[in-house]
């Protein structure tokens, strides 16, 4: 009996790791090997660049040092879940309008794209929109390379990205009354029709 019940906790407790953080997906970005000179050698550590996100609209990063890879890594996860942002997609696959963002020398662009077009961005870009799960996006990087100057640049360009609701709300308004009209194809063929009818008059 006490063995079953052992079974039954463990299981428990397995599922319970399961289902802590399941529907989160992280990204390693950058590791580099820093080292400390001391009395008698040197002392090796590791830092870790990750990124994560649930891939429907929430994103974040997070560093970590450890003197072990893996230990590293679990530290930068850790902390990225904990700095998570909510960013919103236009129709789930696309920003809603171009914005750049800046952190020290860092600077990226970021624009918005047809169906189709894909992840157009490299390195650590590309793992951001990634795990926010954007699917159509044109990105460049104006300035620093640095992985980390270049994840923070994103992430300030992410947090100005901002849906019609969202605008339409802090400005009282309703979101057809900010979006702009799509009523010049009717006048323009009221104008060519116009156009048509005086060239018949003159050769007539």
């Amino acid at each position: 009996m006490a063995e079953r019940d052992n079974r039954r906790g463990g299981g428990g407790r397995r599922d319970d790791r399961r289902e802590e953080n399941p529907e989160f997906a992280d990204r390693l970005v950058a590791i580099n090997r820093v080292s400390k000179t001391v009395k008698g050698g040197k002392r090796f550590g590791f830092a870790a660049l990750v990124v994560v996100g649930d891939q429907r609209g929430r994103v974040g990063f997070g560093k970590g040092k450890a003197k072990e890879v893996p230990e590293a890594i679990r530290k930068a996860t850790e902390q990225a879940k904990r700095g998570l942002i909510r960013v919103p997609l236009r129709d789930g696959r696309t920003l809603h309008h171009d914005v750049e963002g800046r952190h020290g020398a860092g600077r990226v662009v970021m624009r918005t794209a047809v169906p189709g077009t894909g992840i157009i961005a490299g390195g650590p870009m590309r793992a951001i929109f990634e795990m926010l799960g954007v699917q159509d996006v044109v990105a460049k990087s104006l300035g620093s390379q640095n992985p980390y100057n270049m994840i923070r640049a994103t992430m300030d360009g992410l947090k100005a990205n901002n849906s019609p609701r969202s605008v339409a709300q802090r400005r009282g308004k309703k979101v057809a009354d900010i979006l702009p009209t799509q009523d010049r194809a009717p006048e323009n063929q009221q104008g060519t029709d116009a156009t048509a009818t005086s060239a018949q008059v003159m050769e007539a």
